[in-house]
């Protein structure tokens, strides 16, 4: 059996039902005060075992353990009822302070002084809030039993080490009577999740757009330039058989042109990546919130005291 104390176990762990830290401790025997609750003791299912009570004054130094059916808790007078245990009981039992861990044999000296102690009581209680949790906890320090079994078990089979649960004693565990009933207390809380959704699509392509452009281009061509000069013996009489009359005489000179041969050839321009990134915003949302919280009425009085949380 491993055992926790509540105040070391997860953060997550949050009955209010169980806010009985620091609440004294009385006998309901002779009313005179024990001591103080200083924490809790769980099993691993998150079942209350054990109020650590610290004696104080009454029985300096010494903090003992009061297994939870023993006990009856009154949140109106912030007390804690122990049932049939007097000061001879508290001193009889083992002192826990500063204890490593707690083994079956610690165990069994504490269960022995409480199986010797009538359970009736003298002083009537009310019947207030449950103090049997079942939320397992995630605890990194545990009082468990991993001692050597040096003590040879009981002839009886109810008080074996190797066969013993908490249910065999419902009297000094069980939290299902009338001064122990079951009232839960809900909260709402906020879930904070996300999906991913689509919200839109970017699609990117091309298209061929055309645009008139203008090139010049210099070109030559050939022209014909004819000249009349008068030569310097201009009036010189020709010699018999200088000139020879004819037609068709004929001087021949090519003429060209250049023209402009324009053609079009694709070339690079730049490139474009496409690409996606991630973006992160912070978006608050506000909700309403939903919570219970104990009304307690005494005797005749109508009136609903809540209880602060």
């Amino acid at each position: 059996m491993v055992l926790y104390k509540l105040h070391d176990s997860s953060g997550d762990y949050k009955d209010k039902d169980a806010d009985f830290d620091n609440f004294d401790v009385y006998s309901d025997i002779n009313h005179e005060k024990v001591g103080t609750v200083k924490d809790i003791l769980v099993d691993e299912t998150g079942r209350f075992r054990y109020l650590i009570v610290d004696t104080g004054f009454w029985i300096f130094g010494k903090q003992v353990l009061l297994p939870i059916g023993r006990s009856r808790i009154s949140y109106t007078d912030r007390r804690v009822y122990a049932t049939g245990l007097t000061r001879e009981q508290v001193e009889s039992l083992p002192d826990f302070h500063d204890l490593e861990r707690v083994d079956y044999d610690y165990e069994e000296q504490v269960r022995g002084v409480y199986r010797t102690t009538p359970v009736e009581s003298s002083t009537p209680v009310e019947a207030t809030t449950p103090v049997e949790a079942t939320t397992p906890l995630d605890t990194p320090t545990a009082y468990a039993d991993t001692t050597a079994r040096t003590t040879a078990p009981t002839t009886d089979s109810a008080y074996n080490r190797d066969t013993y649960t908490y249910d065999r004693e419902p009297d000094l565990y069980s939290t299902s009577d009338r001064n122990h009933q079951n009232l839960k207390l809900y909260e709402e809380r906020l879930i904070a999740n996300k999906s991913r959704v689509k919200t839109g699509e970017v699609s990117v392509g091309k298209h061929v757009e055309t645009d008139r452009a203008n090139v010049s281009v210099p070109l030559e061509k050939d022209r014909v330039i004819i000249e009349r000069t008068t030569p310097t013996d201009a009036g010189r009489r020709a010699q018999p058989g200088e000139v020879n009359f004819q037609e068709g005489e004929v001087a021949r000179v090519d003429i060209y042109e250049e023209t402009p041969e324009i053609r079009k050839e694709a070339v690079l321009r730049e490139e474009v990546d496409v690409k996606k990134v991630v973006e992160t915003d912070n978006v608050e949302v506000q909700e309403n919130l939903r919570r219970e919280e104990l009304d307690v009425n005494q005797g005749n009085d109508r009136s609903p005291r809540k209880r602060r949380s």
